[in-house]
Parts: C-alpha cells; sequence; structure tokens
C-alpha cells in the first residue's frame, strides 16, 4: 500500500507559477514510478506528467511541455510538479498517482495508488 498526500495547490494569476508536492508513504519511493494527472470540471482526467522508477526518464503532455517540469527527491519520498507560465486552462484539480508496475505511464489506468487531489486555479 502507498498513501500520497498533494500539497501546493491554490490561486494564481495567469502567467504566475507553483509548486505541487506529492509526499508518498513508501519505504522504496525509488523503485515507484509517479505521475501527475488534472481533472477540471465536466471534463475526463487527463495526463500531465510522469516521471519514471529508478531511470527518473519524465515525460509530458504536449499541453503543458516546457512550461511545468516533474522532478522527485527520493530522500524525502516526494515528487514535485513545478508549473510556470500558468494559463486558465490549466485550472482542474490535481491528482498525484503511483505504481511500481511495469506499464504505460501516461494511462491513468496504469496507477493503483491516488491521492485525494488538490485544487490549481488560474485567474485570468
Amino acid at each position: 500500500q502507498v498513501q500520497l498526500v498533494e500539497s501546493g495547490g491554490g490561486l494564481v494569476q495567469a502567467g504566475g507559477s507553483l509548486r505541487l508536492s506529492c509526499a508518498a508513504s513508501t519505504r522504496t519511493f525509488s523503485n515507484v514510478a509517479t505521475g501527475w494527472f488534472r481533472q477540471a470540471p465536466g471534463k475526463e482526467r487527463e495526463f500531465v506528467a510522469a516521471i519514471a522508477r529508478s531511470t527518473d526518464n519524465a515525460m509530458y503532455a504536449d499541453s503543458v511541455k516546457g512550461r511545468f517540469a516533474i522532478s522527485r527527491d527520493n530522500a524525502k519520498n516526494t515528487v514535485y510538479l513545478q508549473m510556470n507560465s500558468l494559463k486558465p486552462e490549466d485550472t482542474a484539480v490535481y491528482y498525484c498517482a503511483a505504481d511500481s508496475k511495469i506499464g504505460i505511464l501516461s494511462m491513468w489506468s496504469y496507477y493503483n495508488y491516488w491521492g485525494q487531489g488538490t485544487q490549481v486555479t488560474v485567474s485570468s
């Protein structure tokens, strides 16, 4: 079992930045792949970014590439999502997800463990 707790959401003006954090309750965090997804009202949950276990290879949705950066600190069992140049269309609840099996990190169905979500609101 892996418990995930997100933090760092809030209200920001367009063009601003936020950093989301996701703390994991596992002693083998380096063996866990983690991803960020988001869901806006009335829309499906969509992939934002993911970072692979061990290699730290990262992948991003086209809509956030060049603006968002995912990173991890294995010593703190935490994964981060640095969000820059935020746009109103980035407004959503952001979820952290994790799993250790081999699979496609951009698919929400890959992940068995999810956080409770944190609201990000970008005003125009």
